[in-house]
């Protein structure tokens, strides 16, 4: 089973779950969709994805986005990276995909391809 973290507004993120939903159909796989910014996550959350990542918070990030600045986050430790992300869910990358134990940031969507090459 898939889950991605997804924003509908998002082109990006409309094609990346596009070929995920067009993969699974193959493979008879279910997919979770869950808008993130209906459906915020915890701290825990983004510490799991973070590790299924394998990549630092800032990594996680949309930096070019208003409130990241506003917020003063450049140079901010990965704690308050995680606050950031946990009480503003619109600095969450997008969109990412996890298949429980590896995550993948559809940027550009053909990543998410990299979990049905055997």
């Amino acid at each position: 089973m898939y889950t991605i973290y997804h924003n509908p507004r998002c082109s990006k993120s409309r094609q990346t779950l596009a070929l995920l939903e067009e993969q699974v159909q193959q493979t008879k796989q279910a997919v979770t969709i869950i808008e993130y910014l209906k459906s915020p996550l915890d701290h825990e959350q983004i510490k799991q994805l973070l590790a299924q990542l394998n990549c630092s918070a800032i990594e996680m990030m949309r930096t070019k986005e208003a409130e990241f600045t506003e917020q003063n986050l450049k140079g901010a430790s990965e704690d308050e990276l995680i606050n950031a992300m946990a009480n503003t869910a619109k600095l969450v990358e997008r969109p990412i995909v996890t298949d429980g134990s590896k995550a993948i940031i559809g940027r550009p969507p053909e990543n998410v391809l990299s979990f049905f090459k055997g």
